[in-house]
């Protein structure tokens, strides 16, 4: 079964959200990929990976080098896991069919996407295989499930 979190951007850019959402991944001790289709949008969120604000930076590298492999994080413009991610975040918003051969799936999505975002959740809800799940930014920044 794949588990597809669905996660509304309101407070908070797709590029510090995924950040924070990769550091809870790395902290679990998995493996990430980080899909997205806009090359400067993968720039852009690998300098916030590097930099996270004095924190601790987050190793990561973009997919098509020979060290992918070794790669706790990888930024890819595919569905497909060459580091052996377990886990995705779908950061440009665009569902692939690719990412149910994940174990857990996070789509990010903006207000524009809404409605594409709301057509997926139907579709999902009808397939047994898929467990789908809503998460809302609060005011303080954190995430509530079922909002």
């Amino acid at each position: 079964m794949t588990r597809v979190d669905f996660y509304q951007l309101s407070r908070d850019p797709v590029d510090i959200t995924v950040a924070k959402l990769a550091r809870k991944v790395i902290q679990a001790g998995e493996r990430l990929l980080v899909v997205s289709g806009d090359p400067s949008q993968r720039e852009a969120l690998s300098r916030v990976l590097w930099a996270q604000d004095g924190a601790a930076f987050l190793a990561h590298g973009m997919a098509g080098s020979p060290d992918d492999a070794r790669q706790p994080i990888l930024l890819s413009d595919s569905a497909v896991a060459t580091n052996d991610a377990g886990m995705a975040i779908i950061a440009d918003g665009q569902w692939r069919d690719e990412a149910l051969a994940f174990s857990r799936v996070l789509l990010l999505f903006d207000a524009a996407a809404r409605d594409g975002a709301a057509q997926l959740w139907r579709r999902f809800a009808a397939d047994e295989a898929i467990d789908n799940r809503i998460f809302k930014q609060d005011e303080t920044g954190g995430w509530r499930e079922g909002a």
